[in-house]
């Protein structure tokens, strides 16, 4: 089976190369430097929102949403995005200049399929404009939240509104002052069944009741200017418009905003696994031991034959995964999606550890992205469903397959 893109979709991956090389490469460090000063913590530089007009203007922009979320889709396929993302994701923060970001990726694919018109006009067209951010809150601290039936977060509906009470932590981008709406999950009906409990619901972020509790930092990092939240809620009072479906319905709205999302997030890791073999063979290339460069060196090209080696594969599982989803969609596709899922965070973790070791001491330090990937692939090992969670279900439905 083929994966050829169309002459379109190769011009506008050109065009995408041409902008990370004119506006996102050059800025890679000062982004970086910038994050990581406490004097502008969840601040952006004044350059960022010039070059995502700039993205925008040349139409560089919600390039995720594939052709069935029409009217708010560029019209492509899902095969087709995947090389897009490949590109984009080679500097850890570029997917959010092209407004393709998590979480707002996922929430917005919620919106577009879910959301009433109301809901599009109120938060929908201004996250896809750009104008907001946008968080999402279903892990909770008191429960294992692998298995989301645990989640305790209570919504309780009182006349026109609803009232949650409960905690949240690891909520993505609820720190940053730009975050204007979260998608919260939480139990509205307990006496349904396990799978019918849930909900999810639209809160502005600034709603009485809502509170910081502390921003978590990971691997000893605030990941500004998003930042990880754990949040209170204490009486938060919304109204009955902002249920997102309907009553009972948060488990099918979790599944589908992790279908077009989850192989995007795979072909994201291609990407920076992809960059770090880039910067590991230049290395080879140039630095000297013991009287000859690195790429002499068996043992370094064996890391560098490896490496290929393993981004290929889950490069080509996360386009079949893609494939799939565009002919059948994700109820056919759930099997790729929870490989991919396994596959590619663990991949880019080892890619870049390869990198480390090859770089030696630079490779640890804020010189180059490879500590950054190394610490993302390994943190979303755990996030969106760790390892383990997917390999039980992957070994489940493929017992059932095989013995049918």
């Amino acid at each position: 089976m083929g994966f050829e893109i169309s002459d379109q979709v190769r011009a506008l991956n050109a065009q995408l190369q041409n902008f990370m090389d004119e506006h996102i490469y050059p800025r890679e460090r000062e982004w970086h430097e910038w994050c990581h000063d406490p004097e502008h913590l969840w601040e952006v530089p004044a350059w960022y929102d010039d070059i995502r007009d700039k993205a925008k203007a040349e139409e560089l922009w919600n390039l995720f949403l594939p052709e069935e979320y029409a009217p708010w889709s560029p019209g492509l396929t899902n095969v087709e995005i995947a090389p897009l993302f490949e590109t984009m994701s080679k500097v850890m923060w570029a997917q959010s200049v092209f407004n393709c970001n998590a979480p707002d990726r996922g929430n917005m694919e919620v919106l577009a399929k879910y959301g009433t018109p109301e809901q599009h006009e109120q938060w929908l067209k201004p996250l896809l404009a750009g104008e907001i951010r946008s968080a999402y809150a279903m892990t909770e601290p008191q429960v294992a939240s692998s298995d989301a039936t645990n989640m305790e977060l209570e919504i309780r509906r009182d006349g026109d509104e609803y009232v949650l009470n409960g905690r949240k932590w690891w909520t993505t981008g609820a720190v940053g002052p730009r975050c204007k709406i979260m998608l919260v999950m939480g139990k509205s009906n307990p006496e349904n069944d396990r799978h019918r409990q849930h909900s999810t619901i639209l809160v502005p972020r600034d709603t009485p009741g809502v509170k910081l509790v502390r921003t978590l930092r990971a691997f000893d990092s605030l990941h500004s200017p998003g930042g990880e939240a754990e949040l209170l809620f204490e009486d938060v009072r919304v109204p009955v418009s902002n249920m997102i479906k309907g009553e009972g319905c948060g488990f099918e709205i979790a599944q589908g905003r992790l279908g077009p999302g989850r192989f995007q997030y795979a072909m994201g890791f291609v990407g920076m696994a992809q960059r770090c073999l880039e910067l590991m063979c230049a290395r080879a290339q140039e630095r000297v031991a013991f009287g000859e460069p690195l790429i002499k060196k068996t043992s370094i090209q064996h890391e560098i034959a490896r490496s290929r080696c393993d981004i290929e594969q889950c490069r080509l599982l996360t386009l079949q995964a893609a494939e799939v989803m565009d002919r059948e969609g994700l109820d056919g596709a759930r099997p790729y999606i929870s490989m991919i899922k396994i596959v590619a965070p663990k991949m880019a973790q080892e890619v870049a550890d390869r990198a480390m070791q090859i770089f030696g001491g630079m490779g640890v330090c804020q010189d180059t992205m490879i500590p950054e990937v190394f610490t993302i692939g390994r943190f979303c090992r755990i996030a969106d469903g760790p390892d383990e969670v997917h390999m039980s279900q992957l070994g489940k439905l493929t017992a059932r397959e095989l013995n049918a």
